[in-house]
Parts: structure tokens; sequence; C-alpha cells
């Protein structure tokens, strides 16, 4: 399959729950080997999109499309090369790691080896507690566990739906760092719901953001956030001075904030060249230009012009 053949491909899904439209006409493509970011605020629609692509409910209208094929004449077969985890997963507590996911190989009718599951552990990192009770693993630790078992019979197509969710920083590094393997060492492709957002950014080359049910935007990360106005902090000899030269200008009411030897504006990609440039022209000394746009800045202006 090559790599620009979509792995995932929604069109117009529509999902009603009574009065009111929980995923309204949404549109969204996935890629072979994306680490994919689906992002919205609470109520945007994520998991119940997720639970239409995991067929836990149907559709009103639109259509599912995975691994090129329909989800709804297809079912079985897709879902059988689909591995998920949506939030905390289950596990029998008083079992210990390789008992549960043994049990899990065995539900799920295919033949899993005593090597897949320490294989599976040792990928997660949990090997070496292969003989624990559940019961004592931490929170970051069942999530891991609950990844290995979504592995277990080696699907191409892996969704996570906020994997990290009730995680401290380390627990959280835990999963990127998992999420990084599985994409390079691994070659699987990741839907990864989240409102994380920060993680997400460290993780996912595509995202898609919806906001009630609507897909806002869609593409390459770095190419969205290229996209928009950001803030650049530009470190300048005389403060006093700048404000004095960009007074009555365009570049006036582009100020966000000043601290001390800094400026900070809102612009455009293209606008910070020029605005160095006019900056110089003015006999002024700057020391430094410091964009800053992270995903969650984005993702706040762009589900705030929606609402």
């Amino acid at each position: 399959m090559p790599d620009n053949e979509k792995i995932i491909e929604i069109n117009n899904l529509t999902k009603d729950f009574k009065d009111i439209r929980a995923v309204d006409n949404l549109n969204l493509n996935v890629f072979k080997g994306d680490v994919f970011g689906f992002l919205g605020p609470n109520g945007a629609g994520k998991s119940t999109t997720i639970r239409m692509l995991l067929s836990l409910i149907s559709p009103k209208e639109g259509s599912i499309k995975i691994f090129g094929k329909s989800l709804v004449e297809n079912r079985n077969s897709i879902l059988c090369n689909v591995g998920a985890i949506i939030e905390s997963p289950d596990f029998y507590n008083y079992l210990s790691a390789y008992k549960n996911l043994e049990i899990v190989g065995r539900i799920s009718g295919k033949e899993v080896t005593k090597k897949r599951v320490m294989e599976m552990l040792d990928l997660v990192g949990l090997k070496d507690r292969y003989k624990s009770k559940v019961k004592t693993f931490s929170h970051g630790m069942k999530q891991r566990l609950g990844i290995a078992q979504a592995l277990l019979h080696n699907p191409d197509l892996i969704i996570l739906d906020e994997p990290t969710v009730g995680l401290d920083p380390q627990g959280m590094k835990e999963i990127r760092d998992l999420i990084n393997r599985l994409s390079k060492d691994e070659k699987k492709t990741i839907f990864l719901s989240s409102h994380i957002l920060s993680e997400v950014e460290l993780v996912a080359n595509r995202m898609t953001i919806i906001n009630k049910g609507k897909t806002i935007v869609e593409g390459k990360v770095e190419e969205l956030l290229d996209a928009e106005n950001f803030n650049v902090t530009f470190e300048i000899d005389n403060v006093d001075k700048a404000k004095q030269v960009l007074n009555n200008t365009a570049w006036q009411n582009k100020i966000v904030s000043q601290a001390n030897k800094k400026l900070v504006f809102s612009l455009s990609p293209d606008e910070i060249a020029e605005l160095n440039k006019y900056l110089v022209e003015n006999n002024l000394l700057v020391s430094a230009v410091v964009p800053t746009r992270s995903l969650e800045e984005y993702f706040l202006s762009i589900t705030r012009d929606a609402d």
C-alpha cells in the first residue's frame, strides 16, 4: 500500500442522538503512516466519531472506508486489523499483566503465542513486570498495558482515544515515546484523539480540528501552524523609540504586549521580515526575533472563529 493511500476515509458522516446532532457532515482522511491528531473541544463529536469508526454505533448518513473498503460491508475483516484503546481500558486487576494479555488473545479467536505476548510487553516497557498483578500498576502503566492489548493481533491501524487522560507528566511522556516507537519502528498508522494539545503537537504529523461535529480544518500540522498569524517576540534595544516609530502605522495595531526590551506582535509569516526591515531602516537594533506559535493557540483561534 503506497504512503499516499488512504487508511481512513470519512465522507459526509452524520450522527444524531434524538434532537442533538453530534456529528454533522464530517469529512476527513488518514493516510498510511500518519500519526493523525483528531482534535476538538469537549462535546465536539470526537468520541462519537470513534465509536462509528469501530462500528459500535451506526451513522445516520455518510460513509466510512478503512483500508479502502466499506466498513458496513466488510466490518469483521476490517476490525481484525484495527487495534483500539478508548480512554481507560479494563483489566482483571488480580491477574498478572501476562495473564490479562493471554486471556484477551484467547477471546479474540486468534492464536497469540507466549512470544507475542512478551514482545508486546517489552514494546510498552512492561516486560520486567509481566508477573505483577495489574492492581499494583500505576495509571500510566495500565494505559501502556492497554496499548499492548490493542497491539496483540498486530493491527496496521491503531485508534487511541484520550490515551493520556489522567496521567502525570512522566506518564504522558511514556505514552508519547510509545506512540513515536509505534509510528517509526513498527510502521503503524495511528489515529489519536486527545484534548491535550501540547502532547498531540509533539507526535502528530497531520490533524483535523472539529467543532460542533463539523470539520473546521485538516492538514499537516506544520503547514496549519504556519498558515495563520502567531505571536512573534522582537528584542529591541530601545522599545520606547520603537513604539514611537510604529505610532500611526499598521504595525501599531499588531502589538500584543511589551516587557523590558521586548515587543510581542501578532504577525503572519510574511510580515515578520517586513517588520524587521522597517525597524532596522528606522535605526533600531533588533537583537532577536522569536516566533512562538503553539497548537493550543491555533486550536483556540480556529474554534473561536467557528463559533
